[in-house]
């Protein structure tokens, strides 16, 4: 009973990151109707900057998301006000195209510019454990799940709670008549997209700690994240938390209970199992195209 415990914290500590990663790539979508192929990049440059960082100077690791994540919101509204608004009224596939370009870019230059090698930022509590009874919980991915729920209360209290929030969502569910009570489309979807890349400096200052990483990783993550705001429901910030909780939960109990060899195997197999039921995802809603256009 003590390991099947355990196990259950572990995968929500796994699962909370998971939904930090997430969330990032499920505002967007549900702001711009754009999936960003390029969020897992943004993980891994953040990644590195945090490893980098921390080798120079010794600060915390996770404690550098205070200075990542406000850097990768100015690189998210940079690129979008000089780039990505360009291609805004343009057919979708154009700025998946666009992101997908972006991502092999950043590839490109980590592995010019810091080697195509597996990093990992380790801090003096990596190996540490705090006890509770019979329950051992990891610091590094208890301070990572703590970060985690700091950003999506964050998240919740913007968008429910401000009137850049309400501006937010009125532009994702219905643009026209947000635009007849003067909610601008450009400054709107800058601002999700910023606030989304910035989702990714703190998803990749934890990621630096928790597991090793190299320039490629982003298809790893990229497929992660696509699999869970899936899951959730495309657009949905509460199916992306559930998604990601279910989904740690289940690799965590794979990996001590099976094998760890299949626990990627189970991290889909459990995606495909529920669209086959629910095809929109947990929280995802049908519209009829014909309706939508």
């Amino acid at each position: 009973m003590a390991q099947f415990v355990q196990t259950l914290a572990l995968g929500l500590l796994i699962g909370g990151v998971y939904a930090l990663m997430a969330s990032g790539l499920t505002l967007i979508f549900g702001v711009m109707r754009v999936i960003n192929v390029a969020q897992g990049a943004f993980l891994v440059l953040s990644a590195f900057v945090t490893w980098w960082v921390w080798r120079a100077t010794g600060i915390d690791p996770i404690a550098l998301a205070a200075l990542t994540t406000p850097l990768m919101f100015g690189l998210g509204w940079a690129f979008y006000r000089l780039v990505g608004a360009r291609l805004r009224s343009a057919p979708p596939s154009m700025s998946v195209l666009l992101m997908f370009g972006v991502a092999l870019l950043i590839e490109g230059l980590l592995n010019v510019t810091v080697g195509n090698r597996f990093r990992s930022a380790t801090p003096g509590y990596f190996d540490e454990s705090y006890t509770l009874g019979p329950i051992s919980l990891p610091k590094a991915p208890l301070y990572g799940f703590l970060a985690a729920l700091a950003v999506l209360a964050v998240f919740y209290a913007v968008l429910d709670h401000t009137w850049t929030g309400r501006a937010i969502r009125a532009w994702a569910q219905n643009p026209s008549g947000a635009a007849l009570v003067g909610v601008s489309a450009v400054p709107t979807a800058t601002l999700a997209f910023a606030l989304g890349t910035a989702s990714a400096g703190m998803g990749g200052s934890v990621l630096s700690v928790l597991v090793p990483f190299f320039p490629a990783s982003h298809y790893e993550w990229i497929a992660r994240i696509l699999g869970i705001i899936v899951l959730g429901g495309l657009g949905s910030l509460p199916g992306a938390l559930t998604g990601a909780l279910i989904l740690g939960l289940a690799e965590s109990l794979t990996s001590v209970y099976v094998s760890p060899q299949w626990s990627i195997l189970v991290f889909y197999g459990v995606i495909m199992a529920v669209l086959i039921v629910r095809p929109q995802g947990l929280f995802g809603t049908r519209v009829r195209e014909d309706v939508a256009a």
